[in-house]
């Protein structure tokens, strides 16, 4: 097959093996369609992806670094360490996306979703832009430092052992969550609502960061039995 003609000549791909092609200078102009394509290692850095759709693909090691996906959505599929870093990202949608492990620092996130992904480990510090919205969602060991919730309904989504240092949760609405383990130093949690939040077993100084919180009764309950004390 010559790749090179097919992929210059079409604008949908159906189950096509583009694993280690160099495609920015192939794609044609244009909205384009990936449906259970491989892209493992593809090289799509600096390609004109607006509005593109990947329905099912391989994404292991893509490298989408500093393309324009303005509009793009993902649906299922997706792999490990898939590239994103600086890569303009208004509007995508990612929706039951395996991104384990990937990177999108300093990419631009504009009112993007991630809905029912699994984010294990992905690199989400340093992203520009007015920020995303996140449910449903695995962002275990995720790095999302510095990362801006402020206001956000957040719903159930798993912050465990995550890097949340420096996280604006100011007046977030937390629910179904779990912040097992997270690292909080210099998280803002002002008027923040994390009833119903699993929060696992707190020390001192993750309670401190956790100031300005609002909890319900059982959970404050949690955390004075915890230190000794008996509540009735």
């Amino acid at each position: 097959m010559d790749i090179a003609r097919l992929v210059s000549e079409q604008g949908e791909f159906d189950g096509v093996d583009l694993s280690g092609v160099a495609l920015t200078d192939l794609l044609q102009k244009g909205p384009l369609v990936f449906r259970d394509c491989d892209l493992t290692g593809a090289d799509l850095t600096e390609a004109s992806l607006v509005e593109a759709v990947f329905e099912g693909c391989v994404l292991d090691r893509a490298d989408f670094r500093r393309a324009d996906l303005d509009g793009a959505r993902f649906t299922r599929g997706g792999g490990t360490g898939a590239r994103f870093g600086g890569a303009e990202l208004t509007d995508a949608v990612f929706t039951g996306v395996d991104l384990s492990s990937a990177d999108f620092v300093n990419a631009l996130l504009t009112d993007v979703s991630f809905t029912g992904c699994r984010m294990i480990g992905a690199k989400l510090s340093g992203c520009r832009g007015t920020g995303y919205a996140l449910s449903g969602s695995n962002l275990t060991m995720a790095d999302l430092s510095g990362c801006g919730f402020r206001g956000q309904a957040i719903d159930g989504v798993r912050f465990d052992e995550a890097n949340l240092a420096a996280c604006d949760f100011t007046k977030a609405v937390l629910t179904d969550c779990r912040l097992i383990r997270a690292h909080l130093v210099d998280a803002k949690f002002a008027q923040a609502d994390l009833r119903g939040t699993d929060l696992g077993e707190l020390d001192d100084t993750a309670l401190r960061h956790l100031r300005g919180a609002v909890i319900d009764r059982f959970q404050a309950a949690a955390i004075l039995t915890a230190r000794g004390l008996t509540v009735l």
